[in-house]
């Protein structure tokens, strides 16, 4: 079983920053592929980042790109998203899942690839 637990967010102004972080349980984390999706009221949840068991590789959304930066520290069992340039679009819950499998490689922005997720953490971006 692994418990995700996500942090950092909160309200903040168009053009500004924020740095979730994800710290999970268990001893295998090193070897999880992590990733981060969003879901706006009323739309679908949307995959926004993700990155390896190592953090040498990365894969961004497109809407993201570039302005978002993910991050691990194995260590510390915790994975980031650090948020700059935010738009008021970029305001939803932010969630973040794990992918126990396929030996951490596995780069995906299919929700249904991931096993676990966390319980999300929202952030308001006002304009």
């Amino acid at each position: 079983q692994v418990q995700l637990v996500e942090s950092g967010g909160g309200l903040v102004q168009a053009g500004g920053s924020l740095r979730l972080s994800c710290a999970a349980s268990g001893r295998r984390f090193s070897s999880y592929a992590m990733g981060w999706f969003r879901q706006a009221p009323g739309k679908e949840r949307e995959f926004v980042a993700a990155i390896n068991w190592s953090g040498d590789s990365t894969y961004y959304a497109d809407s993201v790109k570039g302005r978002f930066t993910i991050s691990r520290d194995n260590a510390k069992i915790t994975v980031h998203l650090q948020m700059d340039s935010l738009k008021p679009e970029d305001t939803a819950v932010y969630y973040c899942a794990a992918i126990t499998t396929a030996w951490g490689v596995k780069l995906s922005p299919k929700a249904w690839d991931y096993d676990y997720w966390g319980q999300g953490t929202q952030v308001t971006v006002s304009s």
